[in-house]
């Protein structure tokens, strides 16, 4: 690897038995267990053995669909999930190392849950948890809620597809402001708030919590959160986006954002987009980190993870395809690839392993050994938390570093 270049970072996204819908008929797949806290533990624990980053829960507000723009009525794909806060969770006493990112639908939920959610995840892993913050405009998902509808267009809920420019914009500067007022409430409490004097009988300084006070178009929050302050202070924020509406999202509230390119050149153009909202948003000095996404079929033996694909594609009916590109080859093509376009820019990759039981541990013990022999990537863990991985410093308290009384905006007693 040429010496210009730093080590990559990795990650994987889980899903199911893996990203093509056929994954759960594939050997191995465990697809009774889908449901149990064992099989994401040893999905986990292998990301782990691979000295990955981070790993990604899938998740939504409705079962999973072949039709993005709403629900199908097949029943030979795997329909039916865990909740992916939940499950990050319970994983997080069994591992030391990786980061944990639920995904969560910032769409129809509320950011003060979600606060309490993550903070209490990175204290159950003691500094390793973010999330992934996702819209969405289905229908069938806001009917759940009853508090707004969307129109029912074809495409509305794929964001590679042409939308409504007025509903695309309200629903990313809406997920903005719900990231705003989450980061605020995990900065309402200051580090030493809790006190624990047992002599004095005072656990907390009131004078270090804060309000959010966070008034806008969305949302109105007085906070405090009731969570103190997590472990790293802000855990990861991410989100995936696929045209410039996301990437604004991206660049203003996100520490890692997903795109998807399908060659080197388009790498760049999506990253000087990004870069572009970055610099508007006034983050030029902040480390925005950009991960590809790539689907992966993965075998050591040429033309064998092709063979794969399309039996797993004949089994679903159909060519299957994604939004972003699938890579079909060897480890050591996949490490070409991924080299060729961290020259464009990109820090890092999210893989999707098309199926978990085989391309999983392809990318733990195949890809990431060519990658180390070729001086791309770690050979152990370097730091504790997730942001520490990420090379992301931990950010001071907004509020502590406000002022020395803070007295407007602090709790009274």
């Amino acid at each position: 690897m040429s010496a210009s270049l730093n080590p990559l970072h990795l990650a994987v996204a889980l899903d199911d038995a893996g990203w093509h819908p056929a994954a759960w008929r594939e050997p191995g797949a465990r697809p009774r267990e889908l449901l149990t806290a064992g099989y994401w533990a040893d999905a986990v624990l292998e990301a782990e053995r691979g000295l990955l980053d981070f790993v990604t829960f899938e998740d939504s507000l409705s079962l999973q669909s072949a039709d993005r723009s709403g629900p199908d009525d097949r029943t030979d794909q795997v329909r039916g999930r865990l909740d992916a806060v939940l499950v990050a969770a319970r994983v997080a006493p069994l591992t030391t190392h990786i980061g944990l990112v639920p995904t969560a639908v910032a769409t129809h939920t509320e950011p003060f849950h979600l606060s309490k959610a993550i903070a209490t995840l990175d204290y159950v892993s003691s500094g390793r948890a973010g999330v992934r913050v996702k819209v969405s405009a289905r229908p069938d998902e806001a009917a759940h809620f009853g508090r707004r509808s969307f129109p029912s267009l074809l495409g509305a809920a794929d964001p590679t597809q042409p939308q409504p420019p007025d509903l695309a914009n309200e629903l990313f500067d809406e997920a903005a402001d719900y990231v705003e007022v989450v980061r605020r409430l995990w900065d309402s409490w200051e580090d030493d708030a809790e006190i624990r004097e047992v002599a004095t009988g005072r656990f907390i300084d009131r004078g270090k919590l804060h309000y959010a006070d966070f008034r806008g178009r969305h949302f109105d929050v007085k906070g405090p959160s009731i969570t103190p302050r997590p472990p790293q202070g802000q855990p990861l924020v991410t989100a995936l986006a696929h045209a410039a509406v996301p990437y604004r999202l991206v660049a203003r509230a996100t520490d890692v954002g997903y795109v998807t390119p399908h060659d080197a050149d388009e790498a760049r153009t999506i990253l000087d987009a990004v870069r572009a909202e970055q610099e508007a948003a006034g983050r030029t000095d902040d480390l925005l980190h950009v991960f590809g996404d790539l689907v992966v079929f993965l075998d050591e033996r040429p033309g064998v993870a092709r063979s794969r694909r399309d039996r797993l594609d004949a089994l679903s009916g159909e060519a299957w395809t994604s939004d972003a590109e699938v890579f079909t080859g060897t480890p050591s093509e996949l490490a070409d690839l991924l080299l060729e376009w961290q020259r464009s820019g990109l820090t890092g990759f999210r893989l999707r392993p098309a199926t978990l039981s085989r391309d999983l541990p392809a990318i733990t013990r195949a890809l990431v050994p060519e990658l180390q022999a070729r001086g791309a990537f770690r050979r152990s863990y370097e730091a504790r938390t997730l942001r520490g991985l990420l090379g992301l410093p931990r950010p001071a308290n907004r509020y502590a570093t406000a002022g020395v009384s803070g007295a407007a905006d602090t709790v009274s007693a």
